[in-house]
């Protein structure tokens, strides 16, 4: 097995059957990192817990204790979690020399209760507020598809998506706020799954947006979300049967979702559309227009994530050495000083209507489908050079991902080709906020055509 391509449930496969030593696979991990020559992925390297864990785990496994098919595999955590002995940093110098944290965040305890290894904590924008996954603190971590061209590993969860597609961890714990899983997953041609509000507890995690912060893990594979999904639940880790693609419908919106689209992006998603309708699943091509209105509604009132970001981060936006931030960090979260009592009232009245609406729209067989982003990851030489490049491709990567924390949505991007520069596209399904469950059968079985 190459485990640096491995997916977390083989490695567990062949740590359960005797076939790998946990030890070992942990070393393999360790010493990947080391090795790796971008420093800006990770943040903190936890090799001393990594190597406790691993043995811990090696003696279960040996005397047939194990906790479940994850028992022994690695995982990175994005740095907003808090993990007992480290500091969460959020991407910030301001939160550098922070107390370390006393206590795991609950996810984090979950995954040490089903017997996963931590093998660090991974960097990201600062404060988890862009889509392209630069930092000038903690340095950018680089897109490993393009040898020759430095490019945007998207954010906010950058250093998940770079460590998962090197190989320095077979999985990543993210968030999602805006897109934070969905694009650095589709950017690096990973499986990303966006968990439903409240879906997974935020206990221990850096807030950023506390009514629409979600928390999931980017992978090799459907099956390791599924997995990861019951995990950090505190549920037994058990698989989903695939659900049929004949009883599948998927709508996609003719409207706002492919204004602005690479052409690569839109022919590969066509490619995809017709590879399903030939597995038997029913595509329905229409209008959307709660999406019009939500591009009205935050043109009207902004974004309900900037406004309680702003409230969250208040001290520093205000405090005296906000000149420390990232410049585009600042401006960006600044934008949303000015919402008013009345923007953030018509807001959350607003994503409560469009809520009801979508799941008018989607009964238990049909998702929205569209592309997961509008553009492949860009040239990051390009970005530090042009603010209004900047904000032109953080727009592109995070339009339609966007659109689903507004709606509300479970929502799962699977890598569907590249462009011309081998850049990874990806192929986005949402469901109704609440019907994870179903979001993820049905994902298993559109990844089992896209794959083929």
């Amino acid at each position: 097995m190459d485990l640096a391509k491995a997916t977390a449930a083989d490695i567990g496969r062949g740590l359960q059957a005797g076939a790998l030593d946990a030890v070992e696979v942990t070393e393999f991990f360790l010493e990947r990192i080391a090795a790796y020559p971008d420093p800006a992925v990770f943040t903190t390297v936890t090799a001393a817990r990594a190597r406790d864990e691993a043995k811990a785990a090696a003696a279960r496994l040996t005397q047939g204790n194990s906790r479940g098919p994850l028992d022994g595999v690695p995982i990175a955590w994005k740095d907003l979690f808090d993990m007992t002995g480290t500091v969460t940093t959020s991407g910030s110098a301001l939160r550098r020399h922070s107390p370390a944290a006393t206590e795991d965040a609950a996810a984090v305890a979950h995954g040490v209760a089903a017997g996963m290894v931590a093998v660090g904590k991974v960097n990201l924008p600062e404060f988890a507020f862009s889509g392209l996954g630069l930092n000038p603190h903690y340095g950018t971590p680089i897109n490993p598809h393009d040898a020759d061209t430095p490019r945007a590993p998207g954010g906010s969860s950058s250093g998940s998506g770079v460590c998962v597609a090197a190989g320095l961890a077979p999985v990543s714990i993210g968030t999602d706020t805006g897109g934070s899983v969905r694009v650095p997953a589709c950017f690096n041609g990973l499986v990303g799954y966006k968990s439903s509000e409240g879906h997974i507890g935020k206990g221990g995690l850096a807030a950023l947006s506390p009514t629409l912060d979600t928390i999931g893990p980017l992978a090799r594979s459907v099956e390791d979300c599924v997995l990861l999904e019951r995990v950090m639940r505190g549920r037994k880790p058990t698989l989903l049967e695939p659900a049929s693609l004949e009883d599948l419908t998927l709508i996609v919106p003719d409207n706002v979702v492919f204004e602005g689209a690479e052409a690569a992006i839109s022919a590969n998603f066509d490619e995809s559309l017709e590879r399903l309708a030939r597995a038997g699943t029913r595509i329905r091509r229409e209008s959307v227009p709660l999406l019009d209105d939500a591009l009205s509604m935050t043109a009207d009132h902004g974004l309900l994530a900037g406004a309680e970001a702003w409230h969250v981060l208040r001290d520093v936006l205000e405090g005296p050495d906000y000149k420390k931030m990232d410049i585009r960090i600042w401006h960006d979260l600044t934008l949303a000083r000015t919402a008013t009592g009345d923007d953030v009232l018509s807001l959350l009245d607003g994503y409560e209507r469009m809520r009801a609406q979508l799941a008018a729209l989607l009964d238990t067989n049909a998702l929205l489908a569209m592309p997961t982003t509008k553009n492949t990851a860009p040239p990051i030489a390009d970005l530090e050079a042009d603010w209004e490049e900047y904000t032109t491709q953080n727009w592109l990567a995070l339009g339609n991902t966007n659109l689903g924390n507004i709606l509300g949505v479970a929502a799962v991007t699977l890598p569907n080709g590249t462009n011309a520069n081998n850049m990874p596209t990806g192929f986005m399904v949402c469901a109704p906020g609440g019907h994870d469950e179903r979001l993820l059968a049905q994902s298993l079985a559109i990844e089992s055509v896209l794959r083929s």
